[in-house]
């Protein structure tokens, strides 16, 4: 037997009940309230079951209540059915996608004489996630923090001495995508080399692509994309920026922000002056330092007075002077 309830239209999630000859109707393995639907359904109709049914009807966000108009549930001499099979009525669909960490709740009720056993398994012969539930006498099967482990195939079966029936569906696993490394900040000197990579996870496994300043940021000339990663060469000035890399699947999309700062500088030797005067024995050697601040890398030229100096086998010019 089954009672619909027809909710109205409402936003928002509902939950259902219902009244029996002005009492709240209780949930046993004969009775099973579709928090779907909102249909009563009896596995087996016995006398006591006469009377008068009213679905009620809740928004869970405003506490709001409607009930539905009575339905009489007469029976009839004629109509007293013997024994049968189970006929499941109340099943989950057969593919259910399901989001990391959510909870899954998986209805099924079969009408039958005599009343019915509900059991649940999975069709691999794994055993089902301890963590899970089982609601009203069976009906419900609640998977809680759902993981990739708990995908696969399940079955309800609802069995009684005239036979049985099988219900199975697909729970599929999926996940926005969550990053596993970010971009950060960056400063370099005009003409070195920007390497950024971001990773995320997900299912199904993300996508990437860049942005610079909001718009667009594709492969050419300095730059190379490839997927999470970010290669500019050659710095210069233009490629200062705000960037962002975006991971994305079907279920989402996330942002990793960051500030690509180009420095140039003139040489500057205000903190690291030559040393006016420097002893060396005669015959020795000697070295003499020249570090200033400087963006991109400077080219060195030494003078003794007024004279450029250049490499022999007495000087050695770089950053620093020998001379032995």
């Amino acid at each position: 037997m089954v009672l619909l309830c027809g909710p109205p239209a409402h936003s928002g999630e509902l939950s259902y009940a219902w009244i029996f000859n002005e009492y709240p109707s209780y949930q046993d393995n004969r009775r099973f309230v579709s928090q779907e639907t909102g249909n009563l359904y009896i596995a087996k109709v016995e006398k006591s079951d006469v009377g008068n049914y009213t679905c009620v009807v809740t928004n869970t966000v405003t506490n709001h209540k409607v009930l539905g108009p009575p339905t009489p549930l007469i029976l009839r001499n004629d109509g007293v059915m013997g024994e049968y099979e189970p006929k499941i009525e109340v099943h989950f669909p057969e593919t259910v996608p399901t989001a990391k960490g959510t909870t899954v709740k998986l209805e099924c009720f079969a009408l039958g004489n005599p009343v019915p056993t509900i059991i649940w398994k999975r069709a691999d012969g794994k055993p089902i996630a301890r963590k899970a539930r089982r609601h009203k006498s069976n009906g419900i099967l609640e998977i809680p923090n759902f993981q990739q482990e708990d995908a696969g195939l399940y079955e309800c079966v609802a069995e009684n001495s005239r036979g049985k029936n099988v219900a199975r569906g697909q729970l599929t696993f999926y996940a926005q995508p969550n990053w596993i490394q970010k971009i950060n900040d960056i400063h370099v000197a005009i003409e070195e080399n920007v390497f950024w990579e971001c990773k995320a996870n997900g299912r199904p496994k993300p996508t990437y692509r860049w942005l610079k300043n909001g718009e667009p940021l594709l492969t050419r000339d300095r730059i190379l994309i490839e997927q999470g990663t970010l290669n500019i060469t050659i710095v210069n000035l233009s490629d200062a920026g705000m960037y962002q890399c975006v991971a994305e699947n079907k279920h989402g999309v996330i942002f990793s922000n960051a500030e690509l700062s180009v420095i140039a500088v003139g040489p500057d030797f205000s903190r690291t002056l030559l040393k006016r005067v420097t002893l060396v024995k005669v015959g020795g050697e000697v070295v003499i330092e020249c570090k200033p601040k400087a963006s991109p890398k400077p080219v060195y030229t030494w003078k003794k007075g007024r004279d450029i100096l250049r490499e022999n086998e007495r000087y050695y010019l770089e950053i620093f002077l020998i001379i032995d």
